[in-house]
């Protein structure tokens, strides 16, 4: 979709079933936008992920943009700060810009609507994701993200990643 065609669809409204949006496949999970940031102009983006067992973010701190988390099917396990929680159905969470956090999978995997403020975590998204042939959960992670090509990549849209996908450390 143009740029054009995406602006003018932001001004007049519109909806999305489950299965549309574009997707990712980014550490093990599928990553749906629902809304762009280069639809809002800037202002915030709205994914769905889709979350098997035990995969997810790594350990991470955004610089500059706050993050929620909404989950609406399975669950999920969430790392805000020193704070643990399991989120459900209904469940919600907060992560403000420079507090380290993670969210991964629970025993039966998850999907959960995330917005964050801004467009860097949609920017670094882009680029370090691959585009999804279709709307289905990728292949499981052959080995941990390549820290080093990471790392600079990540630096460039404000994040500071502190660890691999799964629990922080010393958790």
């Amino acid at each position: 979709m143009s740029t054009t065609a995406s602006g003018e669809r932001t001004k007049l409204g519109y909806g999305l079933r489950e299965e549309e949006g574009e997707d990712f496949w980014l550490f093990g999970v599928l990553v749906t936008i629902k809304i762009s940031a280069d639809e809002t102009a800037g202002q915030y983006s709205v994914m769905d992920l889709e979350t098997p067992p035990g995969v997810g973010s790594p350990w991470h701190v955004h610089r500059d943009e706050d993050e929620w988390f909404y989950v609406h099917e399975g669950e999920c396990e969430v790392y805000i700060g020193d704070a643990h929680l399991t989120l459900t159905p209904g469940g919600f969470a907060f992560g403000p810009k420079g507090v380290p956090h993670t969210f991964f999978g629970g025993p039966n995997g998850g999907k959960m609507l995330v917005w964050a403020g801004g467009g860097k975590f949609e920017g670094l998204l882009r680029e370090i994701a691959e585009p999804a042939p279709e709307h289905v959960l990728p292949p499981p992670p052959e080995a941990p993200p390549d820290m080093d090509a990471l790392l600079p990549i990540a630096d460039k849209w404000a994040y500071d990643i502190l660890g691999p996908p799964g629990p922080p450390p010393g958790r």
